[in-house]
């Protein structure tokens, strides 16, 4: 394990060092090893933008334009999050913390051998919506466990009736629409949420199916996340403002820029394929029986 210190005194221990870094990783620190004994430390840039990777003590920040950058994170690093700190250091920094698709923008040193994160900043609603993401439908249950209780019976009845189909008819689709490298929801789109959950809501056995789109823009790994932080985020809205039921939803999808609806060459186009589909599905069975 080897030491050096912050301009501020404060001792950051580079431990693990010696493990090498798995894909995509491994393209950016190739050492196997790395020695900083001595070594100046001098301010970084300010990184932001989405965690698309990690092992061990090294994250990787993906920006809005797609450059990925690997930063060290070591127990004298500091994670905050708005409302106040987690109080998380080297010994807890954990993939359930600082997990991919956390949007965080980061205060860095930079030595020798790159960069080691001072101050790693992130929103607490973030956190959770990473979570969710990572847990999928099982995450979204254990947190609406109280509404599933309550509606165990309909649940159970539902399935009992969809269990085996892989068939349905498609009853109403609706997109929202995404600026570039966000996620967050527009009043348009609220709107248009709640409008299509109303719709599903005068439909006997409906389910409501989410999947996220990106552009063009951005490597695919960067895209996938984007794509399912776009889903994830119209799934709680439409449950969390619009009254949708989290049993009556299918798993949210990501699909990064795959079934683009229109050409990604041209700014109109890209605006287009930026998109979240909800779509409302009944079963075949379930319309027949």
């Amino acid at each position: 394990m080897t030491a050096f210190t912050k301009k501020a005194g404060i001792p950051l221990l580079l431990s693990a060092m010696a493990l090498p870094i798995v894909a995509p990783l491994a393209a950016q620190e190739a050492d196997s090893g790395i020695d900083v004994y001595g070594s100046a430390l001098t301010e970084g840039p300010k990184v932001e933008g989405m965690i698309t990777a990690r092992e061990n003590d090294r994250i990787q920040v993906t920006t809005e334009n797609g450059q990925a950058t690997t930063i060290i994170v070591d127990e004298g690093t500091e994670v905050k999050a708005s409302g106040g700190f987690l109080g998380l250091g080297s010994k807890t920094l954990n993939n359930a913390q600082l997990m991919n698709g956390l949007p965080v923008e980061v205060e860095t040193l930079q030595f020798q051998g790159g960069l080691v994160a001072k101050q790693v900043k992130l929103k607490s609603s973030d956190l959770e919506t990473a979570s969710m993401i990572r847990g999928a439908t099982q995450q979204q249950f254990a947190e609406h466990r109280a509404d599933i209780d309550e509606n165990t019976a309909a649940a159970e009845a539902l399935r009992g009736r969809m269990g085996n189909i892989d068939q349905y008819n498609v009853r109403g689709v609706t997109n929202v629409y995404f600026d570039s490298g966000k996620w967050n929801l527009t009043g348009e789109g609220q709107r248009e949420i709640c409008n299509i959950a109303s719709q599903a809501e005068q439909m006997d056995n409906a389910l409501l199916l989410v999947v996220g789109y990106t552009d063009s823009v951005g490597d695919q790994d960067y895209n996938q996340v984007l794509s399912e932080r776009r889903a994830s985020r119209v799934v709680n809205y439409l449950q969390q403002e619009c009254g949708w039921e989290p049993w009556r939803m299918l798993t949210p999808t990501g699909m990064a820029e795959a079934d683009p609806v229109a050409d990604n060459s041209t700014a109109e186009g890209k605006a287009q394929n930026r998109r979240v589909s909800v779509n409302i599905l009944v079963s075949k069975a379930a319309e027949e029986g």
